[in-house]
C-alpha cells in the first residue's frame, strides 16, 4: 500500500511538476497578461523591423524587457536561408519575462512574384497562381510552409486576398490571384490552407480590400470610392471566408486606403472598420495587425504618436513598424495614453491576449 501511495504521489508530483512548467512559460495561461507591466502590455501590440543582418541592440533590449511582441525581416536582412536561420534562432534565444516566453512572431511578406524577401518558393506570382488553378496553389502555399518552418519563420505576410480590378496597382504589380470574390477565395484560400502549418500561421490583406487602388498605398494615400455594399458583395466577401476558417491562429492585415463610405481616415486608423467590420461583422477572432505605419501616405495624417494612438484606439492589434526607432516612439505614445487614460485598458488587454494566444499556438 505504501508503494501504491508513494506511486500516486510521484506521480501527482510530476504532473504538478510539468503544470508549474507549462505557467513558468506563459503557454496558454490565462493569468499572463495580468502578470505584465503596463509597458509590456503596450509592447505586445509593437512589431519592428531593423537594418543589416545582426540584430540591432535596441531591439534586442527591448525584447529583453518584453517591450516588443515581434520582428519582421526584409530583404536587407537576409543574406542566405542560413543566414535567415542564424537571426531567427537568435532572437528566440534572447531571454524574455516569464509570461513572454513563448515564441516571438517572426513576420516576412513571402508573397511571391515582387513581393518576395526570402529565396526560395513561392516561385510564381499570384496572378500566375491564380492563372494555373487552385493546384498550383496548393502546391505553392505548402513549399513555401515549409520553406519558412525550415528557417524559423512563423508569420507570413500572405496571401493578398484583395480583388484585382483593371488598371489597378494590384494588376500591374501580380498581386492578386483573381478579378472575382471566388476566383480570390479559391486559390488565396487553397494557399493559405496549404501554407498553414502549426509553427507557421497566415495573414490575409489588405482588409477590406485594396484591389481597386491605382496606386500602391505605401507610396501615396488612396481612397477606394466604392459603395458600402459593393465593399461588402464584392471586397470583403474573401476575407469572410477565411475569417471563418482558421480561428486564433490567422491573421488580418488592414489596410492604410481610405474608405469614404466608412470614413475620411485609412482603415486602420477607423474601428468602423477594423473592429465592426472585421470583428463584429465577419466574426474574425484572430490578430489583426497594420500595414506598415512608416511609409510615407501613412505619415500624412500626423506623427508617429498621433498614428500609434489613432491605430491602436481603433482596435487593431499589432502596429508594424520597419525601423525600430519609429516602433520604440509609438510605444512610448501608447504608454503614455494607457496610463494617462486617453486609451482604455481593456483594449490592450484583448490585443495582448489575442497576440499571447498566437505566439502560445506557435510554440506548440
Amino acid at each position: 500500500m505504501l508503494a501504491i501511495v508513494l506511486a500516486v504521489a510521484l506521480a501527482l508530483g510530476t504532473a504538478t511538476g510539468a503544470d508549474e512548467r507549462d505557467r513558468s512559460r506563459g503557454a496558454g495561461d490565462p493569468g499572463a497578461v495580468e502578470r505584465l507591466t503596463d509597458a509590456q502590455l503596450v509592447g505586445q501590440r509593437i512589431v519592428v523591423g531593423f537594418s543589416g543582418r545582426r540584430i540591432d541592440r535596441d531591439i534586442e533590449r527591448r525584447i529583453k524587457r518584453g517591450r516588443v511582441g515581434g520582428v519582421i525581416l526584409f530583404s536587407d536582412n537576409v543574406s542566405s536561408r542560413g543566414g535567415v536561420r542564424r537571426i531567427t534562432r537568435r532572437l528566440q534565444a534572447i531571454p524574455r519575462p516569464v509570461p513572454l516566453s513563448d515564441p516571438l512572431l517572426v513576420m516576412v511578406d513571402q508573397e511571391g512574384g515582387l513581393v518576395k524577401r526570402l529565396p526560395g518558393p513561392p516561385t510564381m506570382s499570384a496572378e500566375q497562381m491564380g492563372r494555373a488553378g487552385t493546384g498550383a496553389c496548393r502546391r505553392q502555399g505548402a513549399a513555401t510552409g515549409r520553406s519558412l518552418d525550415g528557417v524559423g519563420v512563423n508569420v507570413d505576410l500572405a496571401p493578398v486576398l484583395d480583388v484585382g480590378r483593371r488598371g489597378s496597382a494590384m494588376e500591374r504589380e501580380r498581386r492578386a490571384f483573381g478579378r472575382s470574390p471566388g476566383s480570390v477565395w479559391r486559390c488565396g484560400g487553397a494557399f493559405a490552407r496549404a501554407l498553414e502549418r502549426p509553427k507557421v500561421a497566415v495573414t490575409a490583406k489588405h482588409f477590406p480590400g485594396i484591389g481597386a487602388a491605382p496606386v500602391n498605398t505605401d507610396f501615396q494615400v488612396q481612397r477606394i470610392r466604392l459603395s458600402k455594399r459593393k465593399l461588402r458583395r464584392i471586397d470583403e466577401r474573401p476575407f469572410g471566408r477565411f475569417a471563418g476558417a482558421g480561428g486564433g491562429r490567422r491573421l488580418v492585415m488592414v489596410s492604410s486606403a481610405i474608405y469614404p463610405a466608412f470614413s475620411s481616415r485609412p482603415a486602420s486608423f477607423t474601428r468602423r472598420i477594423a473592429t465592426k467590420e472585421l470583428r463584429d461583422r465577419l466574426g474574425f477572432d484572430g490578430v489583426s495587425v497594420s500595414d506598415a505605419l512608416d511609409t510615407a501616405s501613412t505619415r500624412r495624417f500626423g506623427g508617429t504618436a498621433r498614428v500609434a494612438r489613432r491605430v491602436a484606439g481603433a482596435g487593431t492589434d499589432i502596429l508594424l513598424y520597419t525601423e525600430v526607432g519609429d516602433g520604440a516612439r509609438a510605444a512610448r505614445a501608447l504608454l503614455a495614453a494607457l496610463r494617462g487614460g486617453r486609451l482604455a485598458r481593456s483594449g490592450f488587454v484583448e490585443s495582448a491576449e489575442r497576440v499571447l494566444a498566437l505566439r502560445d499556438r506557435l510554440g506548440n
